[in-house]
């Protein structure tokens, strides 16, 4: 049998393997008699509703900020935020609610800067959780308004790092600089003897590199936390102790920061109106029914998914970042690999009485 007949009886082999498998010679494509995906709701004029509503409650434009909780705080909400400001004229106060578990700090900073550039004031109203990065943001209002169910969170820094450890499925592991100065602290109250450096222990399960690269980014937390609390704290002693506290105080990173322990942080901290809380509740349950996963399965080994992430809203202007492409299982493989992404930035406004859809290209 020479070269080519052997390769092209291998192939036969792999089609027929594959066809008693129950596997078309094809998978990654989809049937062509498909059903329409399904597409999650959009439910402009209802938010819209509701926004008009809170903004007469509390005395001035309200923006939201919402993330599923598979989305993030990240650089193109900065972008998207922009998008909605041109909807804005500039005042002497703006209204944000927040909803979301965190992302980029730094992104935090940038999103609460630009904000600032259209307000002399912003007050950030927390019906809910504002965790991590999202807890940056509101530390950047000069005042927070939580309700019943509101909590903030610890933004002490954990990543994960190219030479992070892996776990037993081979994922990288996120590292902390808190936990590892626990592993410092307890070994040096335990050990008998000083002269060993506890450090010669932890490199051959955490590389130095990721341990250097974990404290950089615990400085840049208190930085942006510092830089965030200077809008509005004169007192420079009183913004590094803040910064320091929400950075180094809590044994958890998720540990809930509710309204009378953030008072005596030293937030300036208010009682959400009831009122206005039950408005935010009902637009929370909004956007959470446009966050549901919109999921059209094909057959065992193709589906498409629709899925809005992040939600950012104005008056006369909502922008959201939806996910959209198709999901192929690769047996031989054993995962899921994505194809036909066609996941992008999406913007409803009105204009001239009509709301209008398109797409915008944030990179």
């Amino acid at each position: 049998m020479g070269l080519r007949d052997w390769g092209l009886a291998k192939s036969q082999l792999n089609d027929k393997i594959d066809t008693e498998n129950g596997m078309d010679k094809a998978p990654e494509t989809m049937p062509s008699d498909s059903p329409p995906a399904k597409q999650p709701p959009v439910l402009f004029d209802t938010t819209q509703q509701l926004l008009r509503e809170l903004a007469k409650l509390v005395g001035g434009p309200v923006i939201s900020y919402w993330n599923n909780v598979r989305g993030s705080v990240c650089h193109n909400d900065v972008v998207a935020l922009w998008e909605l400001l041109q909807k804005v004229d500039h005042c002497d106060e703006i209204f944000l609610f927040i909803k979301s578990d965190g992302g980029n700090g730094q992104s935090s900073l940038r999103f609460l800067n630009l904000l600032r550039s259209y307000a002399k004031k912003v007050t950030a109203l927390v019906p809910l959780e504002a965790a991590s990065a999202a807890t940056m943001m509101a530390i950047g209002a000069n005042e927070i308004q939580m309700g019943p169910l509101a909590f903030l969170t610890a933004v002490d820094t954990s990543l994960t790092h190219d030479l992070s450890p892996i776990d037993r499925d081979n994922n990288r592991v996120s590292v902390s600089l808190d936990e590892l100065s626990r592993v410092v602290r307890l070994w040096r109250s335990n050990e008998q003897s000083s002269d060993m450096n506890p450090y010669h222990a932890l490199f051959p399960h955490v590389h130095p590199l990721v341990i250097g690269a974990v404290d950089r980014a615990e400085s840049l937390s208190i930085m942006l936390c510092e830089m965030l609390l200077s809008y509005h704290i004169d007192d420079h002693s009183e913004v590094q102790r803040i910064a320091h506290t929400l950075n180094s105080k809590y044994p958890s990173h998720s540990y809930p920061i509710l309204l009378d322990e953030a008072r005596e942080i030293g937030l300036k901290v208010t009682e959400m109106a009831p009122d206005v809380n039950r408005k935010l509740l009902e637009l929370n349950e909004l956007y959470s029914e446009m966050g549901q996963k919109a999921t059209t399965d094909y057959d065992e080994i193709r589906a498409h998914s629709n899925e809005i992430l992040n939600i950012h809203e104005a008056p006369g202007v909502q922008v959201f970042f939806q996910q959209d492409k198709d999901w192929f299982y690769r047996a031989e493989e054993r995962r899921w690999i994505t194809m036909n992404d066609n996941s992008s930035w999406r913007k409803l406004e009105v204009v001239d009485g009509e709301v209008r859809r398109s797409t915008l290209h944030i990179n």
